[in-house]
Order: C-alpha cells, then structure tokens, then sequence
C-alpha cells in the first residue's frame, strides 16, 4: 500500500467515524430496534455511496458549480434534518409525558406507552436521506477524492477505489455502531436515558438542519 493510500485511509476513517447528523440516526433509530439500527446503517452507507458515485462520475463538480441546484439540495437537506430532528424533540417530550402519566396514574403502566416501531424500510430511508441529501458532501469528495490521485496515473481507477474504502467503512462503522447500542440496550432504553437521547439527538438534528437553511439564506 502506498503512502498517499495509507493517508487517505486515516483521514477517510475520520471522517466516516466523526459524529454528524448520519450518527444521530443510526443511534435514535437503534434504539428502537437491532433491525431499524442496522437498516438505517445501511442506508447512510448508501447515501454516502450516492456522493461517492457522482465524485467519480464527475458530476459532483456540475452540483458545486450551479448556485440554484447547489441550493435545491441544501434547502431539502436542511428541511428534512429538521423534520427528522423535530419528530425526536416529539417523541422525547410524549415519553416525558407518559412517565408522569404512569407515575400518577391509578394503574402501573408502561413509561413509554406501547411501543410502536420502526419499520425496516422507513429505516433505510431514514438513513439514505439523511447523507444523500447533505450538501456538503459533494463539496468534500470533490476537493479530496483528486488530491490522492499520483500524477500520471488514471484518475477513474485510482477514484473509484478511494470511493469504494469511504463506502467499504461506512458499511463496517455504521453498522458496528447500531450493534453497539442494541447490545448496551438494556442500560440505554431506560425511560430517563432515552428520554435524554431522544433529546439530545432531536436538539443535534435540529440544530444542523437550522444551520443548513440559515447558511442558505445567508449566502
């Protein structure tokens, strides 16, 4: 393995491992269930394939080079990260109010209420959206798939696999984490402790979201 090879491994593991809005996903949807984590898991790996696919074909370059369709994927991303984002905010002030419900109730009732979960496709869904439509993506590959190219060489082949090793540990990272939650599941689904997930995931959402649509306003 050569040394550009080497490098751009460290730096792609970083940033496929750094906490972001895909990570609050696969962790709130985990939460739910082993299945809704590893699918949402899967779909972010796809999302992340999307961007990898156009930074390959060239076409990330058409996206960053045209302000309106630049600002189309901005704006949609920015509007489902709050979507996703709000509905955490929902769930975590519902499971708040259920606890005080089954605390005063005449009758012992489940804190969360019954459990309604996530289907598998919503999951996957989830998860694409989530990194297909994150506008900064395509501006990332763009600026960092060509400088791990070696003068002189082909760069389709060369990008391609660089594309492949960010997929390749999305599949590995992504997965692990929602494995990780269901497996600390007995400990992290404790009414208080998802309650505060729920919160913290929903705040973080929402905040990048906002972040997204007033970076559009503003440009």
């Amino acid at each position: 393995m050569d040394g550009q090879l080497i490098a751009f491994t460290g730096i792609a593991a970083g940033m496929v491992t750094m906490p972001g809005a895909d990570f609050a996903v696969v962790v709130r949807n985990a939460l739910d269930s082993r299945r809704a984590g590893v699918a949402t898991a899967v779909g972010v790996a796809g999302g992340l394939l999307v961007h990898t696919a156009l930074a390959v074909a060239g076409l990330a370059a058409v996206l960053v080079a045209v302000p309106a369709l630049f600002g189309a994927v901005q704006l949609l991303g920015g509007v489902y990260l709050l979507y996703l984002g709000v509905g955490a905010l929902i769930a975590a002030v519902r499971r708040t109010g259920a606890h005080a419900d089954s605390a005063t109730g005449p009758a012992a009732a489940p804190a969360d209420g019954p459990a309604v979960h996530l289907g598998t496709a919503r999951s996957l869904r989830q998860g694409f959206l989530t990194n297909a439509l994150n506008p900064k993506a395509p501006v990332l590959f763009l600026s960092l798939l060509p400088q791990f190219v070696p003068a002189g060489e082909p760069a389709l082949p060369r990008t391609l696999l660089l594309a492949t090793m960010v997929v390749a540990m999305a599949l590995v990272w992504f997965p692990a984490v929602a494995l990780l939650v269901d497996r600390l599941g007995n400990w992290l689904r404790r009414p208080r402790v998802t309650r505060a997930l729920e919160a913290t995931t929903g705040a973080l959402l929402t905040t990048l979201g906002g972040i997204l649509l007033i970076e559009l306003v503003l440009a």
